[in-house]
């Protein structure tokens, strides 16, 4: 079932669940979801270099990622075809009964702009920003500015709290993160 915005306010209230800072709870807090909005960082890739990104050896990646932050009142150009990892201004914790779901806001959507390849599902038990996997569909070029609204997080309760959340007790690769985190695939240990 999904959480609806009285079920949102109540369990941010409880405070087992946080999204923070959530600075315009009427604009931000939705029916059943809640807005979250860009940060000023970003990682953007130079690929014109490189022919293939090896997923074994992603290190071999780092030479070509460029982190970027977006100064004060100014905002980032992503170019048609372009593909850059951003961040959700707000940090968010899950407790261990519900699981998150980021989408793109409908509005952003309708100017070619995707913010997540593949990455939408937040587990239980994380804690940090998320990593937005922003890419532009269209023919034309899209200004993005930090502190907008540019995705929305629904969070569905489960069955039963997980028994084993994400998190470092299991070694989760991404517990914490803080801005935009670049794949962290070698972690594997397959």
């Amino acid at each position: 079932m999904i959480l609806s915005d009285r079920d949102l306010k109540a369990r941010l209230a409880k405070g087992d669940l946080v999204v923070d800072p959530i600075d315009d709870p009427d604009l931000q807090i939705q029916p059943a979801s809640i807005d979250l909005r860009l940060d000023r960082r970003f990682v953007i890739y130079r690929l014109t270099n490189i022919s293939c990104i090896d997923a074994r050896d992603p290190s071999s990646l780092e030479p070509f990622m460029e982190p970027m932050e977006v100064p004060e009142g100014e905002g980032f150009v992503l170019q048609p075809g372009a593909f850059a990892l951003g961040s959700t201004l707000e940090t968010v914790k899950i407790p261990p009964d519900l699981v998150g779901r980021v989408e793109g806001r409908s509005s952003i959507g309708r100017l070619a702009i995707v913010v997540h390849a593949t990455a939408g599902f937040v587990d239980p038990g994380f804690e940090g920003q998320i990593t937005l996997e922003l890419s532009n569909l269209g023919r034309c070029a899209v200004k993005l500015y930090p502190g907008m609204r540019i995705s929305q997080i629904v969070f569905h309760t489960m069955v039963s709290p997980s028994e084993r959340p994400y998190g470092k007790a299991r070694g989760s690769k991404y517990q914490g993160q803080e801005g935009p985190v670049a794949s962290r695939i070698g972690h594997d240990k397959r």
